[in-house]
């Protein structure tokens, strides 16, 4: 029998995190050059359209079908084109429409998918990013969705290995959503190499309230995408409901204090930025601490994520909007941190290294992590390399001295003609003769 408010909330927190796409959008737009920031909100919405259609077809199927051996991959044709699941019968989370399951899992998929965008901001074509992506969803994501969310039910399903065999805790993505992601940034910034002028050249945000805006979207939405995992509306969902908030908060704490150690300056980006990274470290952990393993969890992560961003100067990758500082680490971070601070007194119940327990949870979170990492890495360096041998995956460097919005959306973020009441103006345009209107629009042409 279907229970009317728990899928209420699973439909809401599925908002929510579809949400986050957009939010991501902003985010990302923000922290590029304005030249670039069109293509940047694009990769996120292409990745929006095309990983749906994928995940109606043959995606949910893979990641949630019957596992066809060794906890490695769902059955592609169960649930292809979501054939059957649109009767009124119940999840295997219980009381759910199957539909209702689909829906909260699918915007998973699609913003693993455009967190890898920020490794590669500037310079991609858009072709070619969404061959890739539709490409890393199949091989790479959908599968490790299986790994990790698909678990074994008492009606004989048969789901993934990490969720079921190793028994690792991730209770919403730290691995199939940052780890992941993070790894496969990395990658692909690797095989595309550097933005002209890495290193060199000032390569600040260009605005920096998108920015924000897009980190309180995220925060929002990040609400439905760690408590709505707990496919229902009870007490598991409160407790992390709370533990995301207080994760975050002091993840803000700890990047504005680095920074202000560091360079003398807590800036804005450094509480956006803090925020996600937050988000990101409790994503795995927050049914497993309490609030106040929460704040420690929290302010780890963000000193962390705060000296990691570094890397990519000192190693000599060019990863744009630091999805590795961020995610890869921060999702590294959170997920083995469960081994040192999972309360039992939790919703999941497990005995860490410093509340009495042994080793035995951390060497599972660290399998669990390290599994999903170096799978991650090496597919992606394969799927962006036989991408680039094939269709060419980045921009001429005219193309990206010019601006990639122009050259490839044949569009700009910011258009001042029509300010200044000019020449440029559509209002003083509109009121010109016709043989004046037409001689300004040559010399404005020229």
């Amino acid at each position: 029998m279907v229970n009317t408010g728990d899928t209420a909330w699973i439909l809401t927190s599925a908002a929510l995190v579809l949400l986050m796409t957009p939010g991501l959008a902003l985010f990302y737009g923000g922290m590029v050059r304005a030249k670039s920031v069109l293509n940047m909100m694009m990769m996120s919405f292409g990745a929006l359209a095309l990983i749906t259609v994928l995940w109606v077809l043959y995606g949910y199927s893979v990641a949630f079908g019957n596992d066809v051996g060794a906890g490695l991959l769902g059955d592609p044709g169960e649930f292809f084109g979501l054939k059957g699941l649109m009767e009124d019968t119940t999840s295997e989370a219980g009381g759910l429409p199957s539909m209702a399951f689909v829906g909260f899992q699918a915007v998973f998929a699609i913003i693993t998918v455009a967190l890898i965008s920020g490794a590669i901001a500037d310079r991609a074509r858009f072709g070619s990013w969404m061959v890739f992506a539709g490409l890393w969803a199949t091989i790479v994501y959908f599968p490790v969705a299986h790994w990790v969310f698909d678990f074994d039910t008492d009606a004989g399903h048969v789901g993934g290995w990490i969720a079921n065999d190793l028994a690792a805790i991730d209770f919403a993505g730290g691995t199939a959503v940052h780890i992941n992601a993070g790894a496969a940034g990395l990658a692909l910034a690797l095989v595309l190499g550097k933005r002209r002028g890495f290193g060199r050249e000032a390569m600040r945000p260009h605005n920096l309230p998108l920015v924000m805006l897009g980190a309180g979207l995220l925060w929002f939405g990040w609400f439905g995408f760690n408590a709505g995992s707990a496919l229902a509306a009870n007490n598991t969902a409160a407790v992390v409901w709370v533990n995301t908030l207080a994760a975050t908060a002091a993840a803000i704490l700890g990047w504005l204090l680095t920074e202000k150690m560091r360079d003398g300056h807590a800036t804005s980006l450094g509480a956006a930025s803090g925020a996600v990274a937050g988000l990101v470290a409790i994503t795995p952990a927050c049914s497993a601490v309490s609030p106040i393993g929460a704040i420690v969890l929290g302010v780890i992560a963000g000193v962390l994520c705060a000296l990691a961003v570094g890397l990519k100067y000192r190693l000599g990758y060019d990863d744009s909007l630091d999805v590795v500082g961020v995610h890869l680490v921060g999702g590294l971070w959170g997920t083995i941190a469960i081994g040192f601070l999972a309360d039992p007194d939790a919703p999941a119940g497990v005995e860490s290294l410093f509340f009495g327990g042994s080793v035995d949870q951390l060497w599972r979170q660290a399998v669990g992590a390290g599994a999903v990492l170096v799978f991650s890495f090496v597919l992606t360096l394969v799927i962006a390399t036989v991408v680039k041998a094939v269709m060419g995956f980045r921009i001429s460097e005219e193309d990206e001295v010019a601006g990639i919005d122009t050259v490839v959306h044949a569009e700009s973020g910011y258009d001042f003609t029509s300010l200044g009441g000019g020449s440029g103006s559509a209002l003083h345009q509109a009121t010109l003769p016709k043989n004046t209107e037409s001689k300004t629009t040559e010399g404005v042409r020229a």
